[in-house]
């Protein structure tokens, strides 16, 4: 595997990006008809980053049956696709199988961050044309006078004016729509000071004056748009859950009509009382009654529940779920737009909405910080026009007040620290994608826990098991190498790496919901549920597998879902540091008790649905409380954009982890206590370098006021002031807290359940 796919990633991961993988009837669907026989199909590929990764991925795709050609565009991280019309080969399987999870390309994938463009454009052209007007400017500074000095202020002109229309274009544009809105925001001070600056500059300029302002407006831009990048750069990780989830959506469905003919129909075609036909390894896109078939689903994107659920005749389903072991008929009892599914996009729109209510600090800043500048400049204006009476000396002050209190420090007050702190959090394994989250992680004053796949690692792993000798192994591992069951997966991951006895297994079959039997040296192996697979009785803690030959169980399998790592020293750490702790779970009662009884939680609520979740955290903020929400799952997605601020692990649903502000990469809980520790230190930072941009401007303004500020004043000032709190910023990784936590915190607590 080439070093820049995903060969790091875990192998829940990549499980969690197989069982992802479109059906090739929804490829068909949505590929491109070219005519003669030929269509194209469209795989977005994200882990693709070199050459290389472009030769293995076309050689691989090139060598399946149908396929003409395949060509990669790394821009875009597009591969697409050409092939015989026939049989869909199996893209995204040969991908998966090289370490490079695909899936349909979307033109929202293709599309471009045009305003980071914009901003990185602006920013060279303004970096460019700031050094050479300042090249120019020493000269007048050294005392070039008459036709030099209008000569050197006319190149800086030039070089100016196309600064000023890209860089000022950006501000100007956001002052315009402020206005128009009856409000103002900092942009409107900057695009005032710097118009202003420019045409009094160019005024001066054609009357021979001694000073301009071209190297003060130019130099303003670009430490502004250096912040403004920053800042984008926080926002741009932040894609929508919304989306996300409805990518996970198949976009269709096999339909059975009247006759037994089979039909694949986009979602949006398909009406209550149709019957769909749902292979093993799809994911059920409608909420529907099973009318045939038995299999078992893996339901945790929904309930967060672990164990699959086995399914028989009669039985409700909820899309979403995924069917693992056997086909199903199922028969639809709502059309898309009422399924659960839907219902769960509803909700995280309407908390979507309610998290955009929140005022970052900057923007608070900006609120009274915009009002004062105008204040000032005009009382200055006014004040020498009284005195002076010389209307050009009382408009120059005041643009002079206008430049130096131009919000050069303040606008990277808060993007530059922000940005620190995202790489050190990013050094520890968690990833931030929005800077905001960091203000709103440092006021959180509660933590919500889900269960599954948050507090523990979401996935069943072997336990125990009482094999009595390595043939029984070879067999459980080899029969366990048939089936994409969880628990024959856990077998399996387990034990793959050994070496056993060579044993041949012949007429493998696998029995939806029960197991997988097989013939071995004359005797039946069966390796599945107790009562099918032979007499004795279940195991009585965690999930239970076992292994009969010939009727007569030899091996019993017990699996668990496994705490994650340090989740209980990061419990009690934060406890500690005066924060409750609750768990909202959709598992069963028993194990949400004994997970929140291991960890020391007393409140804790079991068998939730994503309604009842955000229920609950709409309950705290109610009651003035400020969440921090913490899970995985499709049914904590709701819950997660609802929350003041909110984190996820990697491992958790796509949807999941976009509704979250903060994903952690390593499989240990500690991310959250590490994440809140930086985040504190960060917002204290913010908070200093606001006082630092404060304090420039209440010894600046004095001197601008009384009329001493040239344009070597101004550049000077603001250059002083920017390194100022970039200094302030770096200061975060000059020291701070450790980040290690103690050892496991262990003792049992009175259980409680949430009121």
């Amino acid at each position: 595997m080439s070093c820049c796919a995903v060969g790091n990633a875990s192998m829940l991961e990549l499980e969690a990006e197989r069982q992802a993988m479109p059906p090739a009837d929804e490829i068909r669907l949505l590929s491109h008809v070219l005519g003669d026989g030929l269509r194209q199909t469209n795989l977005s590929v994200p882990d693709v980053h070199c050459a290389a990764c472009i030769s293995k991925i076309e050689r691989a795709l090139s060598k399946l049956d149908g396929v003409e050609n395949a060509r990669v565009n790394l821009s875009t991280r597009r591969v697409s696709i050409r092939w015989r019309d026939g049989d869909v080969p199996d893209f995204c399987g040969a991908l998966y199988r090289l370490g490079y999870p695909a899936h349909l390309f979307s033109e929202e994938d293709g599309k471009g961050d045009r305003t980071r463009s914009e901003l990185i454009r602006a920013v060279a052209v303004c970096g460019f044309a700031a050094a050479n007007i300042m090249l120019l400017s020493v000269s007048v500074w050294s005392g070039a006078e008459g036709a030099t000095r209008d000569m050197f202020h006319w190149v800086s002109a030039l070089i100016a004016l196309p600064a000023l229309l890209l860089g000022g274009g950006i501000f100007f544009r956001s002052a315009a729509a402020a206005l128009r809105h009856g409000r103002t925001n900092m942009d409107v001070p900057i695009a005032v000071g710097i118009s202003l600056a420019f045409c009094m500059s160019l005024y001066e300029t054609i009357n021979h004056g001694q000073h301009a302002y071209f190297d003060a407006v130019v130099s303003l831009l670009f430490f502004l748009l250096i912040g403004r990048v920053l800042d984008h750069v926080m926002k741009e990780k932040a894609r929508s859950a919304v989306s996300s989830l409805v990518r996970m959506t198949p976009a269709g469905a096999v339909v059975l009509g009247p006759d037994g003919a089979r039909e694949y129909m986009p979602l949006s075609r398909i009406e209550a009382g149709m019957k769909v036909f749902i292979a093993a390894g799809d994911r059920i896109p409608v909420d529907a009654i099973v009318r045939h078939g038995i299999s078992e689903l893996d339901c945790s994107l929904v309930t967060g529940e672990s164990d699959p659920r086995p399914v028989i005749v009669g039985d409700t389903i909820s899309a979403g779920t995924l069917n693992l072991t056997g086909p199903l008929t199922i028969e639809v009892t709502a059309v898309a737009e009422a399924s659960f599914l839907a219902e769960v996009i509803r909700l995280m729109e309407a908390a979507e909405a309610g998290r955009g209510l929140y005022r970052r600090i900057a923007d608070r800043a900006a609120s009274y910080y915009a009002p004062a500048v105008h204040l000032s400049a005009f009382l200055t204006g006014m004040g020498w026009l009284l005195v002076s009476g010389d209307w050009h000396k009382a408009v120059t002050i005041a643009i002079a007040v206008l430049i130096i209190t131009c919000p050069c420090a303040l606008g990277l007050a808060v993007p530059i620290v922000q940005v620190v702190a995202a790489r050190q959090l990013f050094e520890r394994g968690i990833m931030v994608k929005d800077g905001s989250a960091m203000e709103r992680l440092a006021e959180a004053d509660i933590a919500v826990f889900d269960k599954t796949g948050t507090l523990t690692l979401g996935s069943l792993s072997l336990a125990d098991s009482d094999v009595r000798d390595e043939t029984a192994l070879a067999i459980a591992v080899i029969l366990a190498g048939y089936s994409n069951h969880p628990a024959s997966r856990a077998i399996w991951m387990a034990h793959h790496g050994h070496h056993y006895p060579d044993i041949t297994a012949d007429r493998v079959t696998e029995h939806p919901g029960l197991g997988i039997e097989a013939t071995i040296a004359a005797k039946t192996y069966r390796l599945g549920r107790s009562p099918w697979a032979g007499t004795g009785e279940l195991g009585s803690r965690g999930t239970t597998t076992v292994l009969s030959e010939d009727g007569i169980i030899i091996a019993r399998f017990t699996f668990s879902d496994r705490l994650r790592p340090d989740a209980a020293s990061t419990i009690g750490r934060l406890q500690q540091s005066g924060m409750p702790v609750e768990v909202l779970s959709g598992d069963t009662p028993a194990a949400v008790q004994s997970v929140a009884k291991s960890l020391k939680i007393e409140r804790y609520g079991a068998g939730l649905l994503p309604g009842d979740k955000l229920e609950r955290l709409q309950a705290l903020a109610r009651e003035g409380r400020r969440p921090l929400m913490v899970g995985d799952g499709l049914n904590d997605a709701p819950a997660l954009t609802a929350a003041y601020v909110s984190m996820a692990p990697a491992t958790a649903a796509d949807v999941g982890r976009s509704a979250a502000d903060f994903v952690f990469l390593r499989s240990s809980l500690n991310a959250v206590a590490v994440a809140r520790d930086v985040s504190r230190r960060a917002g204290r930072l913010i908070r200093q370098n606001l006082a630092l941009a404060i304090g420039y401007n209440a010894l600046a303004v004095p001197i601008a006021v009384f009329g001493y500020v040239t344009p070597l004043v101004a550049a000077i000032a603001m250059s002083a002031s920017s390194l100022l709190v970039i200094g302030n910023a770096l200061r975060l990784n000059a020291g701070g807290d450790n980040f290690d936590v103690p050892p496991s915190l262990a003792a049992a607590t009175p259980e409680g359940q949430l009121r």
